[in-house]
């Protein structure tokens, strides 16, 4: 039985988040992480993702598999739109449609939303992947001065 749990963020050891961030494989997807993700890259990236929580009542989990700490991702705001992300080490990268699966039911039918954005950068490989979980192509973003093709999905 696949065992997939949410928790908070904070509840996972800094440790463990530094190293799923600064993980090669990682951090080629992540256009917005630049340079060595430090303890203190790791406090200021805690302290906004509860921020998100506070202010808009969601916002990213910490994702376990069977226990183990797996990565990260959920549902955040991103400029008016409800954009789903999610940062999995590589040992996991199999799960990813059924950890996309319990989130997107969050989303639209425990959180109430229409639609939901995912935000990729132009070189990432395999695009057609997000296509084959609904997303259809809905423009590009710029978050601090990085390209992002922008994909929608929404509720059925």
């Amino acid at each position: 039985m696949d065992k997939i749990d949410f928790v908070p963020l904070s509840g996972i050891y800094e440790d463990e988040i530094i190293d799923l961030m600064n993980n090669r494989e990682v951090g080629q997807y992540l256009p917005l992480l630049v340079g060595e993700f430090t303890a203190e890259s790791c406090l200021d990236f805690l302290k906004a993702k509860k921020q998100l929580w506070d202010d808009h009542g969601y916002g990213p989990w910490a994702i376990l598999i069977h226990g183990k700490f797996a990565g990260w991702g959920g549902v955040q705001p991103e400029q008016g739109e409800a954009d789903f992300g999610l940062v999995l080490h590589p040992k996991y990268w199999g799960w990813g449609r059924k950890i996309f699966n319990k989130i997107k039911d969050q989303a639209f039918n425990d959180m109430g939303f229409k639609s939901i954005i995912i935000l990729l950068p132009p070189n990432r490989p395999n695009i057609n992947a997000v296509k084959r979980f609904g997303f259809l192509e809905d423009g590009q973003l710029t978050i601090n001065d990085q390209n992002f093709l922008r994909f929608r999905l929404n509720k059925s």
